[in-house]
């Protein structure tokens, strides 16, 4: 852990902000999660200067001090300004008066009147996010910790400067926020202040479902994700939000026949996936894998526990998933859909043997999303039976080798038929219609399922055929040059 600011607060722009704030008559000060990570070894892009005054001004001074390049946004409505340079590095600094703040029962949007240092330092999250250091003159670099956040950063403890019932009950996003450091930092939190997250979990609905799932999301990317998707479940913050993965929870045993904790592995699962991708939407697919499987659980006596269908109905729930917890309905969804659907099928290559048309098919399906399907599905072994991961591994990199072969052959992933459908139309003299989609479907399986070459000529004739089985007669033949 480096606790030297000394060299941090060497930078030319620390000395630039201290001067101008002594011509201003203004104190300011590096307070929150820079000072923080400082202390962590970590690296932090965002800076951000408490200002017993007003901010606006300071930053308006400080950019007009930097000239050229330097970008400045203000939000008058909230009192900041934030400025934006590169000097051999990109600066990112937010400017805000301290303040203090007054909360109302029924929202997290504060009443907002000038204060202290300390005024701000008591509205903080967390100790380790009250931190402070001095860029006034006379005491330049000195450390302000009020509630002994160094402490707790040598502790790895998440802990609320106030009582924590005040800190949460004013703003419920911080319990979010102590499961975010948790899986970011990996912090423990505090029992006092764990149990307060528990009392509380019922103030997270004033939130907005943006702001919740900001904070979600930035678990989700976090190192570990499980850590703080554990601490969300545990503390009944995740049911208030997405009870479709608390329904994930829990293995049921009928006449000695059990099935595993499908929340559980789903957390082992988007760990695995984790070490191998930051990819934000490849992590919800794992997280969304095996959500269909509570509605299609079915005890048989002969076999115990099914799931058949899961997958499918897990591709369903996504659109309706995505809509309520206001996450983009757009390529990202289809995304996630097409891998929950398919994250079943190279394994399923491996149990039925690997043929040329299934590669294919799968190749067709997946297209550029192949290799996320594969990552997935590797990270999807969850066993503890280390012969039975290993001869999965073996078997996922057999099919992966085929993929290739499979791909280099006849460039699935591209696939455009040889027959178009206007082709169809105009060979048949008939509009669009039922017959031109069933038509163009008899092709795209026969190349598929490797009855017909990905060519021109047996793509043709085999239209002509489809086409006389469906009544329909050709007024025009356009062979090939």
């Amino acid at each position: 852990m480096n606790t030297d600011s000394t060299r941090i607060l060497n930078e030319t722009i620390f000395h630039l902000i201290r001067d101008e704030a002594f011509e201003m008559n203004v104190e300011a000060y590096v307070i929150g999660g820079f000072v923080r990570d400082v202390f962590l070894g970590r690296n932090s892009k965002d800076i951000d200067i408490a200002v017993v005054g007003s901010g606006i001004d300071l930053a308006r001074r400080v950019a007009k001090r930097i000239g050229k390049n330097c970008q400045v946004s203000i939000f008058k409505n909230f009192g900041t300004a934030s400025i934006t340079f590169r000097r051999k590095k990109l600066w990112n600094i937010e400017f805000v008066g301290t303040r203090k703040e007054s909360y109302h029962e029924d929202s997290r949007k504060p009443d907002v009147i000038p204060g202290s240092l300390s005024d701000d330092q008591n509205r903080r999250d967390f100790t380790i996010n009250a931190l402070a250091f001095s860029l006034c003159k006379e005491d330049y670099g000195r450390l302000i910790d009020p509630f002994d956040g160094i402490g707790d950063i040598k502790l790895g403890i998440l802990r609320t400067p106030l009582e924590p019932d005040i800190t949460f009950s004013d703003d419920p996003l911080r319990m979010m926020r102590a499961a975010r450091f948790a899986s970011q930092l990996g912090f423990g939190i505090h029992p006092h202040t764990l149990e307060s997250v528990k009392r509380n979990a019922g103030r997270l609905d004033i939130v907005s479902r943006e702001r919740i799932m900001d904070e979600f999301n930035k678990i989700l990317l976090s190192s570990k994700p499980s850590v703080g998707l554990k601490i969300l479940f545990d503390t009944g913050l995740l049911k208030s939000f997405f009870p479709e993965m608390t329904a994930l929870v829990g293995a049921e045993y009928i006449e000695g026949k059990g099935h595993k904790d499908n929340f559980r592995h789903t957390l082992e699962v988007v760990d695995n996936l984790s070490v191998n991708t930051e990819d934000l939407w490849l992590r919800w697919a794992a997280l969304l894998h095996d959500i269909g499987k509570p509605a299609t659980k079915r005890f048989d006596n002969q076999v115990g526990w099914t799931f058949h269908g899961h997958e499918v109905v897990g591709k369903r729930m996504v659109k309706n998933l995505f809509k309520r917890l206001k996450l983009p309905l757009n390529e990202k969804m289809n995304y996630v859909e097409k891998l929950v659907a398919l994250h079943l099928r190279p394994i399923a290559l491996v149990d039925e043997g690997v043929s040329d048309s299934a590669l294919r098919r799968l190749l067709y399906e997946a297209g550029d999303e192949i290799e996320d399907l594969m990552l997935l599905c590797e990270a999807d072994i969850t066993s503890k039976n280390s012969e039975k991961v290993s001869r999965y591994l073996m078997n996922f990199s057999f099919v992966r080798k085929r993929l290739i072969e499979v791909e280099k052959k006849d460039h699935i992933r591209n696939f455009q038929p040889p027959v178009s459908g206007e082709l169809i139309m105009q060979t048949f003299g008939i509009g669009p219609s039922r017959q031109v989609g069933l038509i163009k479907t008899a092709i795209k399986d026969a190349i598929l399922d490797c009855k017909i070459d990905n060519e021109y000529h047996q793509a043709f004739q085999l239209m002509l055929d489809e086409g006389r089985t469906l009544g329909l007669l050709p007024i025009i033949i356009q062979k090939p040059e």
